[in-house]
């Protein structure tokens, strides 16, 4: 089940909000400029679908969206356990960093934590299943699928660029641990 928790930046222990209703999560995450949505998809893939599989299933939904965002390109991004780079990955995207343009998720399948500073507080926007997110570019964040990731998620982006993770420096996701 998908859920937000929303910190003061300076107390990782109490929440000031936590949520799992969709609307409020919705309109919580709409007023920092977040766009959160659940997708009710009749698609149904193959545990074990190439890439392009799952692109051709969701190309309906991708075509609509690209067409509302201005987005280019898509792509699919897995993530199992037993990747080979994925503790260096998750290593890196735990540290808070910006992206020149939107950062577009669809999750297909998982989950995984999408965290956002901005303003004196903190956002655990947790995204499972079903979830799209798309974070502002320049938006400080850094995203979390665990110690044991495993999820399918497309990305939308305009231009490849974007994607580059310019790392703020700041140490703030040590201080606000969101998955095991």
């Amino acid at each position: 089940m998908s859920t937000l928790r929303i910190f003061d930046d300076a107390n990782p222990d109490a929440p000031l909000v936590a949520t799992s209703d969709a609307a409020r999560m919705t309109a919580e995450l709409k007023s920092i400029g977040v766009r959160f949505e659940r997708w009710e998809s009749p698609v149904a893939i193959a545990a074990d679908a190439s890439p392009e599989e799952i692109l051709e299933a969701y190309r309906p939904y991708l075509d609509r969206l690209m067409g509302e965002t201005g987005a280019g390109s898509a792509d699919v991004i897995k993530m199992t356990p037993d990747h080979p780079q994925a503790g260096t990955l998750r290593e890196k995207f735990l540290n808070e960093h910006i992206h020149t343009e939107d950062e577009v998720r669809f999750f297909v399948r998982g989950s995984g934590h999408f965290v956002m500073h901005l303003d004196g507080k903190v956002y655990d926007a947790y995204c499972t299943e079903g979830d799209l997110i798309s974070v502002p570019a320049n938006t400080r964040h850094w995203f979390d699928a665990g110690s044991t990731p495993d999820f399918i998620a497309l990305r939308i982006f305009t231009d490849t660029s974007g994607w580059v993770a310019h790392f703020t420096g700041d140490q703030i996701s040590a201080r606000f641990p969101v998955a095991a």
